[in-house]
């Protein structure tokens, strides 16, 4: 059997494939449920085999990737950062991913407070003491860095896991 082996992500849009084809019944539709079993099995693995630190570095750099193929390939309005975010919003929501709200923008110096409720990750999950979008930082930042092409500092600061009802994020450029 081959293996895949890779110094650097290769992945491509294509990856994702045909759904309407190869899904005609079931559609493009799951429940939630069956994202967070691969996503918090797949973190447990993880942090069994490589420790918390490790694998929060994954899945940020996971989800930072994610955040540039979602730029490339879904936004279409990239003009101005006004027309970025009503796009992103609606495409956030129709997604069903979480319902983004802009709390602060600094477009001076690119600085930015959002909040993301019905987060995919997070929202219904029991009280815990730690923050646990890390993937929801690297997609953020790999958005805003697709956008803007400057690199920002993102960094959970409430969490639905916290007792917050949102996931709020500090978004700096670094």
């Amino acid at each position: 059997m081959f293996k895949e082996e890779r110094t650097e992500p290769k992945f491509d849009w294509a990856m994702i494939g045909d759904i309407n084809m190869g899904r005609p019944n079931l559609g493009m539709t799951m429940d939630v449920t069956v994202y967070r079993l691969m996503q918090f099995t797949l973190r447990d693995v993880l942090i069994s085999e490589y420790g918390p630190e490790k694998t929060d570095e994954i899945f940020y750099k996971a989800g930072e990737l994610a955040g540039k193929e979602f730029f490339k390939n879904i936004i279409k309005e990239r003009k101005d950062f006004d027309s970025f975010i009503i796009e992103l919003q609606q495409k956030l929501e129709i997604l069903k991913i979480g319902i983004l709200r802009i709390e602060k923008a600094d477009l001076k110096n690119l600085n930015f407070t959002l909040a993301i409720a019905e987060d995919l990750d997070c929202s219904g999950l029991p009280m815990c003491d730690e923050v646990i979008c890390t993937y929801d930082e690297g997609f953020i930042h790999g958005l805003l860095y697709s956008f803007t092409g400057q690199k920002f500092e993102v960094k959970e600061i409430d969490c639905w896991c916290s007792g917050d009802r949102v996931c709020r994020f500090e978004i700096i450029k670094i």
